[in-house]
């Protein structure tokens, strides 16, 4: 089965199953099963399996997975068994609290580079990191290899910076802008150009998320399932 063939969908449940387990973990439980995930995670028991079945075969008929392995799996399956360098393209206060979030680190992303064009932030040290002046990229990732960049940039300016991260090489971004990144195309075609083809884009918009909040508030009957009273409280008591 090739990498198109599993849905978006499923790699996002993943990610819901890998906090189930960590907390089941944190609780010393030792085994799960289908249904109890399901449950938890607000799914069936056949899509938990049908997800898993994506890439292997992780627990014993009749007697469920065992928690440390089928966690040890996901975390294998999602990529994070490996260190991600990542820089955040815009470090005003948006930028400064992505940088300053401490749950990034427990999953082997480490931010080596922080970037902005505001002369007034240039040169500030967060973290223990220099904020470097965004011209300043590709010279950058010459000496250090990044992985992935985070814009947290103003919308009219999330496609430019968008390009300068991609043109230095970076094929992973997470984009908190309130716009939509549109990959460069050869003229008179919608086909990406050659160093697009292999970046993935994802978008993380809190405005979008409040005005659907706000539709589905007023709206308590149209309401899909993951909106029923899925907010978790983290082990140290934040909320996720």
């Amino acid at each position: 089965m090739s990498s198109q063939d599993i849905p978006t969908a499923a790699i996002s449940r993943l990610v819901t199953y890998l906090r189930i387990l960590e907390a089941l973990e944190l609780q010393d439980v030792s085994r799960t099963s289908s249904n109890d995930l399901a449950e938890r995670a607000q799914v069936t028991a056949f899509q938990v399996r049908k997800d898993l079945a994506y890439f292997g075969r992780f627990g014993t008929r009749g007697m469920g997975y065992t928690v440390p392995l089928l966690k040890r799996e996901l975390v294998r399956v999602l990529g994070l068994n490996r260190t991600w360098n990542v820089v955040i393209m815009g470090v005003g206060r948006l930028g400064q609290a992505i940088a300053n979030y401490p749950g990034a680190s427990d999953y082997q992303f480490g931010y080596v580079g922080l970037f902005d064009v505001n002369p007034e932030i240039v040169g500030q040290e967060i973290r223990g990191l220099r904020v470097r002046h965004a011209d300043d990229l590709s010279s950058f990732v010459r000496t250090q290899p990044v992985d992935l960049g985070f814009l947290a940039v103003p919308p009219e300016h999330a496609q430019a910076a968008a390009q300068t991260l991609v043109s230095a090489g970076i094929r992973g971004v997470l984009n908190f802008a309130p716009t939509i990144i549109q990959p460069r195309t050869h003229p008179g075609s919608s086909n990406p150009t050659d160093e697009w083809k292999q970046v993935s884009v994802e978008n993380v918009d809190f405005l979008a998320g409040m005005k659907r909040l706000a539709f589905y508030t007023l709206n308590p009957s149209l309401r899909p399932s993951e909106l029923n009273g899925t907010v978790e409280l983290k082990p140290d008591g934040g909320l996720s």
